[in-house]
């Protein structure tokens, strides 16, 4: 498609689209902290329980780059 295998498609999508979606998360988060008027620790606590499952994709893609270096 457009000269670009199946690979590169794949690592693309799973780069920038799955990054994408989790700053989109983000803003979901944020946004139901808000509009639930959780304050500070609520806040934190929301984007501790509903974020910490990006942060384990984040560090596999920081891991597989700094062993691809």
């Amino acid at each position: 498609m457009f000269g670009y295998s199946e690979e590169q498609i794949a690592a693309f999508g799973l780069s920038f689209g799955v990054g994408g979606f989790m700053l989109y998360m983000l803003f979901i988060i944020g946004q139901l902290a808000w509009e639930s008027k959780a304050g500070r620790f609520g806040t934190f606590v929301l984007f501790l329980g509903l974020a910490f499952g990006m942060l384990g994709f984040a560090a596999k893609f920081v891991i597989q780059w700094l062993i691809a270096k």
